[in-house]
């Protein structure tokens, strides 16, 4: 099957960006992407590419170049399945917060309203491609919803995981270390692998291809992100260890990185992981594992959870320790809000969980993100449902410039590793907060001994 139209239902941090690049590199592929977000499909049409909702260095540039061209977005769902070849369903997978699974298991209740109305709609055959991060047999239940309620229309079910960081998606998509596509042995299915297999060959080596059964496709997403994960906390347990013996945790990881069966990445301590997927996905794989009763299996991979949720309770707790233990009606200014620099993505944001426990003890935090808006911080707070929504509109303000953010600050705490930190002017704000002046890096990013020399009092991470 030559693709010749491309469907993709969900347009958030995947759909979006992957659809731009596809658009870009398949110039003879119509690609739309639909979501039933009006607000959210007006943005990614905006005249002005700069206010497309997602911010990815680079991103603006791809659909501004392809958007009108043979890139759409569109609200009408159902005649893109229409005049669709290939699907893809970006959809966004939850941890369910109801019913069993309860804080563990992936909400699937999106993914099956896409498989029911794809049926409903579809009048050809056509390849169903899974991009949301899913759990393992999920292609199973799909293909059960779409051979049940269709109209003798014959659906291929693929699996083609997303590998994406954000704040490097564009170059991830651009030049990925591999792309996976997993689907049925039988002679239909290897036809579809085939065809998605061709639309990736348009820039992406065939060496980094890699075709796998639909099953260890699903699953390999999943445990790719458990290795990751597993990394940073187990540096960030190394790091609580190295404040109590005077090592320092930035050698060791240098140390032990060097190490070419370790090497060096995801090695670097910090006040914890945040995102979509990490830990999502790590509590999906403990679902699935004590679902089969493994039960040993799941114990291991939620450690990794716990480890992250102490490291940020513990990077809260310190503050208030350090602030002779209390920061009630004191200041405390937040630099950064995202999970991560280079996106405005604040999923699981360590910030959201470190502020929740400040503002239990009564403190005042401002903020600045560059890309993070006050709506969003007062929407990560209220989700968490600690509170009333105007108790934490009370306790929390956004800047518009990290100077004001620090003026009469208490103390000031580094939550995302956004570059410009490193390059204010510290003196500036040292002059303008009160003293003795609290610096808590949990990026590990800023330069202590300069700080330090300054007149700060500096706390690091792992050190």
């Amino acid at each position: 099957m030559k693709i010749k139209n491309i469907c993709c239902i969900g347009a958030g941090y995947v759909g979006g960006p992957t659809m731009a690049v596809i658009a870009q590199k398949c110039p003879g592929i119509k690609v739309t992407v639909v979501d039933l977000n009006e607000a959210r499909i007006a943005a990614w049409n905006d005249k002005d590419v700069n206010n497309i909702p997602i911010y990815e260095p680079g991103l603006n540039e791809i659909v501004g170049n392809v958007r009108g061209k043979n890139l759409f977005f569109s609200t009408d769902v159902d005649k893109a399945i229409d005049e669709a070849d290939l699907i893809f369903i970006s959809v966004n997978t939850p941890t369910k917060t109801y019913g069993t699974g309860k804080g563990m298991a992936a909400d699937l209740k999106h993914i099956e309203l896409c498989a029911r109305q794809i049926a409903k709609v579809a009048k050809n055959n056509k390849v169903i491609v899974e991009k949301s991060t899913l759990p393992v047999r999920t292609a199973e239940a799909l293909k059960s919803i779409l051979d049940n309620t269709g109209n003798g229309v014959q659906f291929q079910i693929l699996s083609n995981p997303e590998f994406l960081a954000e704040g490097t998606a564009v170059e991830d998509l651009l030049s990925p270390d591999r792309v996976l596509i997993g689907g049925e042995t039988t002679p239909e299915g290897q036809e579809a692998i085939k065809s998605l297999v061709e639309v990736y060959a348009n820039w992406v080596p065939r060496e980094r291809i890699l075709t796998t059964n639909v099953w260890s496709s699903e699953l390999s997403k999943l445990v790719a992100n458990a290795f990751l994960a597993q990394r940073v906390s187990s540096i960030n347990a190394i790091s609580e260890l190295c404040e109590k013996t005077e090592a320092n945790v930035s050698e060791v990881a240098r140390a032990i990185g060097m190490d070419s069966r370790i090497g060096p990445k995801f090695l670097k301590a910090s006040v914890g992981f945040g995102g979509s997927c990490f830990q999502k996905d790590i509590l999906n794989l403990v679902y699935i594992s004590k679902a089969f009763g493994l039960n040993e299996v799941a114990d291991y991979w939620e450690q990794v959870i716990i480890m992250n949720d102490h490291q940020k309770r513990r990077f809260s707790k310190n503050i208030v320790q350090t602030l002779y233990n209390t920061v009630s009606g004191k200041k405390i200014t937040f630099l950064g809000w995202a999970f991560k620099k280079d996106t405005n993505d604040t999923r699981e944001s360590a910030a959201i969980y470190v502020a929740d426990d400040l503002i239990n003890e009564q403190a005042k935090i401002a903020l600045f993100d560059p890309k993070v808006s006050q709506t969003q911080v007062l929407s990560d707070l209220d989700y968490l449902a600690t509170r009333k929504p105007a108790e934490n509109e009370k306790h929390i303000t956004s800047y518009d410039n990290p100077y004001d953010a620090c003026k009469n600050a208490h103390a000031i705490a580094i939550l995302t590793e956004w570059d410009e930190f490193r390059e204010y002017d510290w003196q500036r704000i040292y002059d303008g907060m009160l003293k003795p002046a609290f610096v808590f890096d949990g990026r590990n990013l800023l330069d202590g001994e300069k700080l330090k020399a300054i007149g700060f009092n500096f706390h690091s991470i792992g050190s």
